[in-house]
């Protein structure tokens, strides 16, 4: 059953929606009804019930498609539904929020303009609580509709003023769906596409038509503080909630008209324990990259589009000890770091602050200048290159990541136009990671193709050489450790023996393990213990040790080792 409104309007509503495309143009007229508006006694509406007031949202399924999942992405506004076509051989991805009729559809519109107009003028409503200030105005324009709702009514109504004034409109309940991690929209009226993390590439039921998808990229550009028009039809910028989005503006680049393409941006940033536990990278190459991040090695996470190089950066980033001084520097903030001394900065446009541009080359020779132990760079792809590996030269550790397939391919951009790096600076690199995202059986995944070492120049060829640490057999879906040189380097820095080598190697290895079996996917819990090892590590692997032992003896009672 659809829940209406209740209408018994009376000669006040009948006037004020006889005059719904006329009226109220003139901005001093508003501004003295709000006024008026905002003295109204409040329409008492009680808090939404399930079991009382039924369902908000009201769905029978897709023709054609069979359900294979749903979820809430807003509980009890929006959820998902994840059909699959057996003939086509596709997923369907169906948003299903609550359905309005004309007349709650009339009213909603003007309560958009209204309650647009009461934010503004409203010099009392509070910003740290936004949404009891929308459902105050609301309850004050309803009231003085002489409007009577059901509580269903309203929290529909409500639904639909928060994700327009708080959300992303249309595509807020995609954004609030923890499983994409990608938006495409590609013209006029066209489906949108999304990335989902278990069904991949899936298309999806909402559309934008032209005057509506305009609109909504120039508003995404002007929260963002970006300038987007015919004449500049395209920017890249960083979004409130700190996703990436490329926008392009009407038919002049995009003959399909308006497009944007969103990569979300997640506040918490996967650790070790999830790559772990993901299978991106084993317990041994996730305890060598640990010990090499503890000795100052620096590291360059290479890969293709979406293969994971970022997140692979920010997780291992989280190996640095807790009182070494760390400077970031990115196009569009990506890092997310529980670390107290740590400087981010984040390069600016022409248009971005009402300043000279600022390029991630004058933060970078800025960043030296702050005596930062550890210099993390988003990506490298030009000039700024030259410095991160100048810093490298001169004692700095840095990790940074670059669009490449293979080790010889980053070598190769790292040598010419545009980068240019020397060869002689290059071997100052001490680790290359490559990530790829393939598929094992049916299921896309990324994985730790290789680690390599960077070795130094061959006397007699004058090339780079390098040699594999670890490498990933996608036959077997495993990991084949080999020689490192890099453990070579620290066994000699720190004076230990092999065992001792080898000790800790296996203490760093019970310690992740303990995070991955217990499942510690906050990166701040995952930092607290990593931290605690750096100040009392016998403790840490001894309080592990028995967790882990106790997990073994609960799983086979009886059995003694």
């Amino acid at each position: 059953m659809v829940t209406r409104l209740n209408a018994p309007v009376g000669a006040m509503a009948g006037d004020l929606f006889a005059g719904l495309d006329g009226g109220f143009d003139a901005l001093q007229r508003r501004a003295s009804r709000i006024v008026e508006v905002l003295r109204g006694t409040a329409v008492d509406v009680p808090p939404y019930d399930p079991q009382a007031h039924g369902p908000l949202v009201e769905f029978d399924g897709v023709a054609d498609y069979e359900e294979v999942d749903r979820y809430w992405v807003n509980a009890p506004y929006a959820f998902v539904f994840i059909g699959f076509d057996a003939e086509s051989d596709t997923h369907y991805y169906h948003v299903v929020e609550p359905h309005l009729d004309d007349f709650e559809q009339t009213v909603l519109d003007q309560l958009y303009d209204d309650i647009r107009d009461a934010l503004i003028y409203d010099a009392t409503t509070d910003p740290d609580d936004r949404e009891a200030v929308l459902i105050a105005q609301m309850q004050r324009l309803l009231s003085e509709y002489s409007i009577d709702v059901t509580p269903n009514a309203f929290h529909r109504l409500f639904y639909y003023l928060h994700r327009t004034f708080e959300g992303f409109e249309k595509l807020d309940p995609v954004m609030q769906d923890p499983h994409i991690e990608d938006v495409s929209c590609d013209g006029y009226g066209l489906p949108l596409f999304v990335y989902h993390t278990d069904y991949t590439d899936i298309e999806t039921n909402i559309t934008y038509e032209q005057q509506e998808l305009d609109s909504f990229v120039v508003r995404l550009a002007q929260q963002s503080g970006r300038h987007i028009s015919i004449g500049d039809p395209v920017t890249e910028t960083t979004l409130p909630d700190g996703s990436r989005a490329e926008l392009a503006l009407g038919e002049e680049v995009t003959p399909r008209g308006s497009a944007f393409t969103i990569r979300k941006y997640s506040e918490e940033p996967f650790t070790p324990a999830t790559l772990v536990d993901y299978d991106t990278f084993s317990l041994d190459q996730m305890a060598y990259l640990w010990l090499a991040i503890e000795s100052n090695k620096s590291l360059l996470f290479a890969g293709g589009t979406a293969s994971g190089k970022t997140t692979s950066m920010n997780a291992v980033s989280m190996f640095v000890p807790p009182r070494a001084k760390i400077l970031t520097i990115e196009d569009t903030r990506e890092l997310a770091l529980y670390h107290d001394n740590w400087l981010s900065s984040v390069t600016r446009g022409a248009d971005g602050g009402g300043g000279d541009t600022i390029t991630m080359y004058d933060l970078l020779r800025s960043a030296l200048r702050h005596r930062p132990e550890y210099i993390i760079v988003g990506e490298v792809r030009g000039e700024e290159a030259m410095t991160l590996f100048q810093a490298m030269n001169t004692g700095h550790t840095t990790y940074s990541t670059m669009h490449a397939d293979s080790v010889q391919t980053v070598i190769n951009r790292l040598e010419n136009d545009p980068i240019n790096v020397p060869r002689a600076m290059i071997q100052s690199l001490d680790i290359l990671c490559v990530q790829t995202l393939t598929h094992v059986g049916d299921e896309r995944v990324r994985r730790s193709s290789v680690i390599a070492e960077i070795e130094g120049i061959d006397q007699r060829t004058g090339d780079l050489d390098y040699s594999t640490a670890f490498e990933w057999d996608p036959t077997r879906d495993d990991f084949e450790q080999r020689d490192s040189n890099v453990l070579d380097e620290i066994q000699d820095e720190r004076g230990w023996s092999r065992s001792d080598l080898l000790r800790e190697l296996r203490n760093r290895k019970r310690v992740l393990q303990y995070l991955v079996e217990q499942d510690v996917t906050d990166y701040r819990r995952f930092t607290a213990l990593i931290n605690e090892y750096y100040a009392q590590p016998e403790r840490v692997v001894a309080r592990v040790t028995d967790a882990l032992d106790s997990d073994v003896a609960a799983a086979a009672p009886g059995v003694v080792e």
